[in-house]
């Protein structure tokens, strides 16, 4: 039997050797038949700490390991622009005091 694979964006990659993938589907409405998208979360394995939020990334089945994950990240299909954030300087508050 061929293992589950699916597309999706990281979301949170703040834990160690894990990363929250977010991954949208296309639903229709049983009664009014209009498409909406539908998110669905999943926890997957990140061996090597290289997904950064934003990447576009696939994740394939694997067995149990931890409680909450059960997903492994095979590929990271398009890397997201490299964000840092900002740096907070102590200007703010040493111009106030003054």
């Amino acid at each position: 039997m061929p293992k589950v694979s699916k597309v999706g964006m990281v979301t949170s990659n703040k834990m160690d050797k894990t990363v929250v993938v977010a991954v949208e589907r296309l639903v229709r409405h049983h009664l009014y038949k209009r498409a909406f998208k539908k998110t669905s979360t999943f926890m997957a394995h990140d061996e090597e700490n290289r997904c950064r939020i934003g990447d576009h990334v696939r994740i394939v089945e694997s067995h149990p390991l931890s409680k909450r994950k059960r997903w492994r990240v095979t590929e990271v299909i398009r890397s997201s622009p490299v964000y840092e954030e900002p740096v907070e300087t102590g200007t703010k508050k040493a111009s106030a005091e003054g």
